[in-house]
């Protein structure tokens, strides 16, 4: 899996954390080994320009998912197809605002911001009541993976 992290944000951001974070995702969503994407973290005036323009919202907010290729997760037993999965527009500085709100740091933050936006590449939404409790659902999931717990227990398998 190839993830590409570009930091435009002028943020303190672990990026090499970021990418492994995104590469797990992909691989725990089982997509192509080949799969790629890119997360671009970026200050509050272009993510309040991208928002405009694509969402046609005023305003910063904290991610915005690009789709490509239109992967699905994969399933069991079958061989996914590979290609390029999309980018996602990241902004830190707004993370750092709604961190409090979620009572956890930034770079907790910043981590499910960055799987929520995976799932939007994927195709997951939140729009109606059953679509968000699947998505947070599998969101919180994932991210306890990472985190290393499961009904505070370790993992004991390595990191894809």
């Amino acid at each position: 899996m190839s993830v590409e992290v570009l930091d435009e944000s002028g943020a303190d951001v672990d990026v090499s954390s970021l990418a492994r974070l995104s590469r797990f995702v992909l691989d725990r969503m089982r997509l192509h080994p080949a799969t790629e994407m890119c997360v671009r973290l970026v200050d509050e005036p272009t993510i309040e320009t991208l928002n405009r323009q694509w969402m046609n919202a005023d305003g910063p907010t904290d991610v915005l998912a690009f789709p490509m290729d239109e992967l699905l997760p994969g399933r069991a037993g079958e061989e996914p197809p590979d290609g390029y999965l999309g980018d996602l527009a990241l902004c830190p500085q707004v993370a750092a605002r709604q961190a409090p709100e979620h009572r956890h740091g930034v770079g907790d933050e910043i981590d499910l911001l960055c799987v929520h936006g995976i799932l939007h590449l994927l195709g997951f939404d939140h729009a109606e009541p059953d679509q968000q409790r699947e998505m947070f659902a599998r969101q919180t999931r994932l991210l306890a993976e990472w985190h290393g717990v499961r009904e505070g227990q370790p993992l004991h398998q390595g990191e894809s």
